[in-house]
């Protein structure tokens, strides 16, 4: 049985560093390739997480840095030419909610291959995030949905999904964090930028929303500023953000501020020693969401929505909107004790990529 991963972004490498291992373990009648679309296409947002989880995918699209018509016009092209040459997958898997997702979705129709969405039925309901289309229409066209909390399941059957076709089998992601623990343990992150264990917060803002305005850039810059006094303040910055700052002629206030350390894009292990050691988290992004609730780790989520509920109802996740007193009171009660303790969800215990492969082999 032949099964094409396709993989586009950092998160979704994340999503999918096991499958090859439990294959060749248990399922050796089930052949994985990777396919790396090259959506995320540079060193530091690509090649390193390859290389740190000895990942090495099997073909590469190279697509173009463009506009979104043109990366998933050329993913479909690349990938129609790539089954010309090794022939079609009897399963196309595709992770997550970027461009290459619906790129793989879309080819997947038109080709007559059988298409599996991982991580399906998520929804924000906030039709403004382009990341929400693209979960639709993926699941429109898809023959399995795995599903990573029960959210998923409730929204695929209020669809009309048909059931047999929907499996709760948990978190790929937290997977590959059991997995690297090790790993993750021994990243030397906290020395190399002189923090200590709780005594600093992570931060990671790229969202539209917030930092293509400049009203907002500024808004988060204040709350940056409230906090600088008695926390040290990481911020892996995002390329877009890093360039909307100098646009809009903030990047002189970041770097006066002492307490503020920007850095590029982090490695896999280091980042997620700095979720595992951070104070708490102050976010707009989705897959730290759930990676700070299997840490029991408080995070605001400074955004109206959540595509990820769980990791509010169950983790120790909190959407807030951007307004300082309500982040700064959520932010007294973690320094108080006060704050909610969270738990790990249901199936978030590193074998979900072992539930998959034995539904895949199943047929």
């Amino acid at each position: 049985m032949k099964v094409l991963i396709l993989i586009g972004t950092r998160p979704n490498f994340i999503k999918v560093t096991r499958f090859k291992d439990v294959a060749l373990k248990l399922f050796p009648d089930v052949k994985i390739s990777i396919v790396h679309t090259g959506q995320h296409y540079d060193e530091k947002m690509a090649d390193i997480f390859f290389s740190q989880f000895k990942l090495e995918p099997d073909h590469y699209l190279k697509i173009k840095p463009a506009s979104p018509n043109k990366q998933i016009a050329e993913i479909m092209i690349k990938l129609e030419e790539l089954c010309e040459i090794t022939g079609k997958p009897d399963l196309l898997i595709v992770p997550g909610d970027v461009n290459s997702t619906l790129a793989g979705a879309l080819f997947a129709n038109k080709a007559g291959i059988r298409l599996a969405h991982l991580e399906a039925g998520l929804r924000s309901f906030d039709r403004t995030m382009p990341e929400e289309f693209n979960r639709i229409v993926t699941d429109e066209l898809s023959d399995i949905y795995f599903v990573t909390e029960s959210s998923g399941t409730n929204h695929l059957e209020a669809e009309g999904k048909p059931i047999e076709k929907i499996h709760f089998v948990g978190n790929t992601m937290i997977d590959t964090m059991v997995a690297y623990e090790n790993e993750i343990d021994a990243s030397d992150v906290l020395k190399e930028y002189n923090l200590q264990s709780e005594k600093f917060v992570l931060m990671t803002m790229h969202r539209p929303a917030t930092v293509d305005n400049k009203i907002e850039f500024e808004k988060l810059l204040h709350l940056i500023d409230s906090l600088s006094d008695r926390y040290k303040i990481i911020f892996p910055v995002h390329p877009r953000t890093l360039k909307n700052a100098e646009n809009f002629g903030l990047h002189g206030r970041i770097s006066a501020n002492k307490s503020l350390i920007c850095t590029e894009p982090l490695d896999y292990f280091a980042f997620q020693k700095l979720i595992k050691s951070c104070a708490f988290i102050i976010t707009d992004s989705g897959g730290i969401q759930e990676e700070s609730t299997y840490r029991k780790k408080p995070c605001l989520t400074l955004r109206p929505n959540t595509e990820r509920p769980v990791t509010v109802d169950t983790g120790s996740n909190t959407l807030l909107p951007f307004d300082m007193t309500l982040i700064l009171n959520t932010i007294s009660q973690i320094e108080k004790g006060n704050y909610k303790k969270g738990n790990i969800p249901e199936l978030w215990d590193g074998h979900a990529t072992e539930r998959i492969m034995k539904i895949i082999a199943a047929g």
